[in-house]
């Protein structure tokens, strides 16, 4: 039996029971072949709603149970998530695109992020008191409402399960909407808290496209964990203006820089810099696209370094072998966006190195290309989600550091060098919230925060800080008994 007929193809999981779907049909399919894997009818605007009931109603029970029972749920969910994990990682693999061995990968880490999620919200949103000489003082924290999750296409499992876990642990309910590129995964993950006896009603599933997802910010919901595209997460701000008991926590991807400087090896640089920029085929917000180097002959054999890899790498469908490096992007139309990029580019002047190009294994499968926009006039400043990378030589390494914040963005950004002067001065110039020394710009660690300023989102950063975002805190003065207190200026 392949993956994803073992997810169920219904649209919708509300209050602990699978239904169909009232709204407007919805599949999926696998871009490498452009076959259906997948189909069911969206949900409808009323099931978003009686879903988002349904949280409400679990909520007053779930958010007073014990901290040691949500912790054994979660705990369980890993094990079930464990159980499941081939045939999670193949629905992964084959509704997104990315080779397997990535998609398990994938898998891992959603296991990974239940040990993580609990020690974050012992150490960030756990409960302390304090002798006073009144008394005491209490720090608690308590969970907000329900919570309305939106999945990406490109981490379908891990980034929202970055979200519902922390949010389940501190006591919220849920309203979980999957992209509709990749409706099965979020199935499974359904399927899986339901294995480890999570509550009717606590987690709920909407499967569906633009209409779903408005439908569920215009429900009654407490607060919005998004992870997706910058123009999205503008939008759903905006939507929310002037309601500030709504919590938002939205991460936006970024435009990321990576600066390679004398000294360093530049092989070992061009590995990371491939690492950086085509992984995933470029589709993670914090793959870097833009490389700077200095101009001369450094600079010069770290391009050469990075060309010959990049013209080495193995594109593939997920289940190829021998195993690629890159599968296709996750959609044909995605292939023509980084082409009109690329397109747009070359008319502000840049030269292509080795350019992007659809590939004859199908109209979403592209190589890799990499574009010196050292003569250029200034691109936009957006996100694209592909493997092209954008290069830039510059005179020293203040114009390296000036280049790399010519950005609205903050997520991501790294540094080659093996002068730790020069990383001192990184860590005080560069403009990003996670900001590697030779490492990828994609090595980021759930033990960690995960987030940046500017464009990038709004100061809420996941990973090891979702802790923050899912629960206030509740400061209390706390006496035994009233007694008489003193007062100044009455007769």
């Amino acid at each position: 039996m392949t993956a994803l007929t073992q997810a169920p193809r219904a649209a919708c999981f509300i209050d602990g029971h699978w239904q169909a779907g009232e709204g407007t049909p919805l599949s999926a399919i696998d871009p490498a072949t452009l076959t259906e894997t997948w189909s069911a009818d969206a949900a409808s605007p009323e099931q978003v709603h009686e879903a988002v009931a349904q949280a409400r109603a679990a909520f007053r029970g779930w958010s007073r149970s014990d901290l040691a029972y949500r912790r054994g749920i979660v705990e369980a969910y890993a094990a079930a998530l464990g159980e499941r994990a081939e045939v999670l990682a193949r629905a992964i693999a084959l509704e997104t695109g990315k080779a397997l061995w990535e998609a398990k990968a994938e898998v891992a880490t959603m296991r990974g992020k239940v040990a993580l999620s609990i020690k974050a919200q012992a150490e960030r949103a756990g409960s302390r008191e304090e002798a006073t000489a009144f008394g005491r003082m209490s720090l608690q924290h308590r969970a907000h409402g329900v919570m309305a999750v939106f999945g990406p296409f490109n981490f379908p499992g891990h980034l929202p399960n970055g979200h519902i876990v922390p949010a389940l642990l501190a006591g919220n309910t849920v309203a979980f909407k999957p992209s509709e590129l990749t409706p099965s995964i979020g199935a499974l993950m359904v399927e899986a808290w339901a294995a480890a006896g999570l509550p009717a009603g606590v987690l709920n599933l909407v499967q569906g496209g633009r209409d779903v997802g408005g439908a569920l910010l215009e429900a009654e919901i407490d607060g919005v964990l998004f992870t997706g595209s910058a123009e999205t997460g503008a939008y759903i701000h905006k939507s929310f203006a002037g309601r500030p008991e709504v919590i938002l926590a939205l991460e936006m991807g970024g435009n990321n820089p990576l600066i390679v400087w004398e000294p360093a090896d530049p092989e070992a640089a061009a590995d990371i810099i491939v690492q950086s920029a085509f992984i995933t085929t470029g589709q993670r917000c914090s793959c870097a696209r833009r490389l700077i180097v200095p101009r001369g002959r450094f600079g010069s054999a770290v391009i050469d370094a990075t060309l010959a890899r990049l013209r080495a790498l193995r594109v593939g469908a997920w289940d190829a072998n021998p195993e690629p490096f890159m599968g296709p992007l996750v959609r044909p139309h995605a292939a023509q966006a980084a082409l009109r990029f690329q397109g747009k580019l070359l008319d502000a002047g840049g030269h292509a190195l080795q350019a992007l190009a659809v590939t004859d294994q199908g109209p979403a499968f592209v190589s890799p290309g990499m574009i010196d926009m050292t003569a250029a006039h200034d691109p936009d400043d957006k996100e694209l989600f592909g493997p092209l990378l954008q290069v830039w030589q510059v005179s020293d390494l203040e114009a390296a550091f000036e280049r790399a914040n010519r950005t609205r963005f903050g997520l991501s950004g790294g540094l080659v060098s093996d002068d730790p002067a020069h990383w001192r001065e990184a860590e005080l110039s560069m403009r990003a919230g996670v900001l590697n020394l030779n490492r990828p710009t994609t090595g980021a660690s759930g033990g960690m925060p995960f987030g940046g300023p500017g464009l990038s989102g709004n100061h809420r950063p996941s990973a090891y800080y979702a802790a923050d975002y899912c629960a206030w805190p509740l400061a209390s003065q706390i006496a035994e008994r009233a007694v008489r207190q003193p007062m100044t200026g009455m007769t």
